[in-house]
């Protein structure tokens, strides 16, 4: 029995070119101009005028939209997006921050920058209260506690996941504000700058001192 074969289209490929098949489009041009409403057989004959492809970004709308494009750089560079987006993903480390509800101060202030260390790395933080006994009977301490820490890391990071009950713990997790791989460039960039105000200082030092002294002027004798 023969096996019909059929291609597969995945939900993320927009229509293109002969594929859409509707009467009228709203046209974009290639430099992000909008054109207006057309009839598709004008906007295929521009695109194909242009030698580049006619892409269905607004499929939903009334009429759909519709961009003239060059899309297999289109693709190319959101391929390279998705790659770097999973790379900076398998990158990210979650670190466990764990509280008691009833936490002393200088405890919660060691965790705090503990934690603010880790985002500035560029790493999440799962931010874990432990209930104990009857503790777990409220929860709404718990989730006071969480905000609080949220917004005292404000500065490094946001929240990802709100707090929510995980069996006898509450967990939120906190995204940093700056993926490893800008940090690390960050990093690069602030060494190289060290660097070279290290050997501009170094090439100035022998000259300043081994610059001639300024004369002092001759001091009258009094009288």
């Amino acid at each position: 029995m023969a096996v019909t074969r059929t291609k597969e289209f995945r939900i993320s490929d927009p229509r293109t070119n002969d594929r859409i098949r509707v009467p009228e489009v709203r046209l974009v041009g290639p430099a992000g101009e909008q054109v207006g409403v057309v009839r598709i057989e004008v906007a295929l004959r521009l695109a194909q005028e242009a030698d580049l492809d006619l892409v269905e970004v607004a499929p939903n709308s009334k009429p759909p939209v519709v961009k003239i494009m060059d899309y297999g750089k289109f693709k190319y560079e959101a391929a390279q997006k998705a790659k770097e987006a999973r790379r900076n993903q398998a990158n990210t480390i979650l670190k466990e921050v764990r509280f008691r509800l009833k936490i002393e101060a200088h405890d919660y202030t060691t965790k705090l920058k503990r934690a603010e260390g880790f985002l500035q790395s560029g790493d999440k933080v799962k931010a874990m209260i432990l209930f104990r006994g009857r503790e777990q009977s409220r929860p709404e301490q718990g989730v006071r506690l969480l905000r609080k820490f949220a917004e005292d890391v404000a500065e490094f990071g946001t929240v990802e996941s709100n707090p929510t009950i995980d069996g006898r713990n509450m967990v939120m997790v906190i995204a940093p504000h700056k993926n490893k791989s800008e940090v690390k460039t960050e990093q690069n960039a602030q060494r190289a700058a060290n660097k070279e105000a290290s050997r501009q200082a170094a090439h100035a030092g022998p000259a300043a001192d081994g610059a001639p002294r300024a004369a002092q002027p001759a001091t009258a004798d009094a009288e």
